[in-house]
């Protein structure tokens, strides 16, 4: 099985088994607690409908009326603080729900607002994020070059414990100021704090929803905005920092796939450099008709050198005679960079001596060879000329 099969597989198997445990868990916690409140409130209503003589119908409509009135009790919320703050809800699927567009004409521009609002808010904080790791490996990196460690990199570790910390702070300033800006405990504040952050939004607890705090405190309401926007970007980062790096492992291992086909496709054994080994006489009478099919392996070969990064500073190359025939074949799109190179320069082509690794540079000149040292040894059937390059 794929690499990549294997690991959608395992990811579906932990989704749906962590699913399980968390209904479990759940269910354990909050199931008893959810009938006694029922009792409860079933009592208070009959008890209430008892006293003041309402019927099953009468209580139902009184019900609905208080539901309506609910959103209204914290103060007017359509103002234009109150809608800065449900836009903000809305492009970064907070979604609270303790306001929502009633008309219809509010309905439809909220779908499309949401549409276009939240895939660049995504990538809003997914760049921001980008750069704040980058600006803390830098940090990192100079305060271990004064502290003056022998080895100065900044690993995956060090950013995520830095990472870790910068988003408990975070929440734990933003539950202090809620705690007593909003009457709340501690706990539930941090609670409040998270479930905003992470962009659950519940909505069972909700800022700035009393005491008509909208219109009557403004630098709360600022410290609110801001903290919320200030609080996704930390935790944008360190979601940028964990979380991308493995949704970009299957990408990799496609192209690692990708690559190896691009050199199994080549018929033609494979080796070290130092393998490369001139044609023989007995070969050099090669059938006219295979010189197509010699020319497009050729092609693909250096096609497939050029895509590497690391290679040697002296790559090979047929000499002219030989390559005259196939490469004039080639329409100009079709020309790498080696075959233009090639036609270009054929006139200080040097022999390579049987049993020569083939580079003739200096050795201070020759680069450590790393990728491309399998998939060369397919030049292994042509007379093999070196040229100094550069790519």
């Amino acid at each position: 099985m794929k690499r990549q099969n294997a690991r959608t597989l395992a990811l579906i198997i932990s989704i749906l088994t962590y699913l399980v445990v968390g209904a479990a868990v759940f269910e354990t916690l909050e199931s008893k607690q959810e009938k006694s409140h029922k009792r409860k409130l079933d009592a208070r209503k009959y008890e209430l409908m008892r006293k003041y003589n309402l019927t099953k119908e009468n209580f139902e409509e009184l019900e609905h009326v208080v539901l309506q009135l609910k959103p209204h009790k914290a103060g007017v919320q359509w103002k234009f603080s109150g809608s800065f703050y449900f836009a903000i809800t809305v492009i970064t699927t907070i979604g609270y729900g303790h306001a929502a567009p009633s008309t219809d004409s509010g309905k439809v521009f909220c779908m499309f607002y949401a549409l276009l609002g939240i895939p660049l808010t995504l990538v809003m904080f997914q760049s921001l994020g980008e750069r704040i790791n980058t600006f803390i490996r830098y940090l990192l990196h100079q305060a271990k070059k004064c502290l003056g460690m022998r080895r100065t990199e900044v690993s995956m570790a060090n950013m995520v414990t830095v990472g870790f910390f910068s988003c408990m702070s975070t929440l734990c300033v933003g539950a202090a100021a809620f705690s007593h800006c909003e009457g709340w405990s501690f706990l539930h504040a941090y609670y409040y704090c998270f479930i905003t952050l992470t962009t659950i939004g519940f909505g069972d607890y909700v800022a700035l929803q009393k005491d008509d705090a909208l219109q009557n405190d403004p630098r709360y309401v600022a410290f609110c905005f801001v903290y919320i926007l200030m609080g996704l970007t930390v935790i944008g980062a360190f979601l940028n920092l964990v979380v991308l790096r493995f949704l970009t492992m299957n990408t990799e291992d496609e192209w690692r796939d990708a690559k190896q086909r691009a050199l199994i496709s080549v018929s033609k054994p494979r080796g070290e450099v130092a393998r490369l080994l001139p044609i023989s006489a007995s070969t050099s009478s090669t059938p006219v008709a295979d010189d197509s099919t010699k020319s497009k392996d050729l092609k693909g070969v250096y096609t497939e050198v050029l895509h590497f990064q690391t290679i040697c500073s002296c790559l090979w190359y047929r000499s002219k005679d030989k390559l005259h025939g196939s490469v004039s074949t080639m329409s100009p799109q079709e020309l790498t960079f080696s075959d233009a190179y090639l036609q270009q320069n054929s006139n200080c082509s040097h022999y390579v001596e049987p049993g020569s690794t083939g580079c003739v540079c200096s050795p201070r000149q020759c680069t450590s060879i790393s990728s491309i040292t399998t998939g060369l040894h397919i030049l292994s059937p042509f007379r093999v000329f070196k040229r100094r390059s550069s790519v």
